[in-house]
């Protein structure tokens, strides 16, 4: 086989997988197209909870939240929803928006279309199977998406966010969650936080010092009237 053809291939090897996963995350985050970051509204602020749900931390997080009577979006993670059917179903009795996350919390950078529709598939059956409803949100683990993303998900809105706050850390809890919730602006910015942190690359424990910075933001905020609102599809 001659050089240049050799050198081709290799170029194709690298490339297009390239393409396929972090080309095209940066194609749609820039076009925006299908990919909600705020709320159209511009009104209020919603909170978003990802990676549930978690026997403990989620129901923590559901008790904080119906004290102070806020409706949150949960993007949940399909085998944590077969595990712990009862929290998502007192998710639903209590008003609060569930989306699919994946079903094993895998990359769709590492997804093939076929594997990245079981993941989605596999998280909607879950969802239904326990509330009676269709979800018709999606957010990507790691916001990670792919070539075949906006084919594999036409039937869904695709929710980001504005606001990250690296919560799924304990440092990141301790240092900035705190500062980082008091800047938000009730304009329609949809924040990024984790009520599980068993997943790759997260502490644990992360989930209950959120909780711990949270319940004091939500204090503050309700009484000086901030809005929380669901993500709506």
């Amino acid at each position: 086989m001659k050089k240049k053809n050799l050198a081709w291939i290799a170029g194709a090897a690298v490339l297009l997988p390239f393409a396929y996963g972090i080309g095209a995350t940066a194609l749609i985050r820039a076009t925006g197209y299908r990919v909600m970051k705020r709320l159209p509204e511009r009104k209020g602020i919603a909170l978003t909870f990802d990676d549930g749900p978690h026997p403990v931390y989620t129901m923590q997080l559901l008790d904080l939240l119906k004290h102070y009577q806020i409706q949150a979006t949960f993007f949940v993670v399909g085998q944590n929803v077969r595990d712990y059917p009862e929290v998502v179903e007192r998710m639903h009795k209590e008003g609060h928006q569930i989306g699919i996350h994946h079903d094993r919390h895998t990359s769709s950078w590492l997804l093939t279309p076929s594997q990245l529709s079981y993941e989605i598939k596999g998280t909607h059956r879950a969802i239904k199977t326990v509330t009676g409803d269709s979800p018709t949100l999606y957010r990507p683990p790691w916001g990670f998406l792919n070539a075949a993303t906006l084919f594999v998900t036409k039937s869904y809105q695709i929710i980001l966010w504005s606001h990250v706050f690296h919560d799924w850390k304990i440092g990141s809890c301790k240092s900035g969650l705190l500062e980082g919730l008091r800047n938000t602006p009730a304009d329609g910015s949809i924040v990024l936080l984790h009520d599980d942190g068993t997943n790759r690359g997260a502490d644990d424990e992360a989930p209950a010092y959120m909780l711990d910075k949270l319940s004091v933001y939500l204090e503050e905020a309700v009484a000086n009237g901030v809005k929380f609102v669901p993500v709506k599809a």
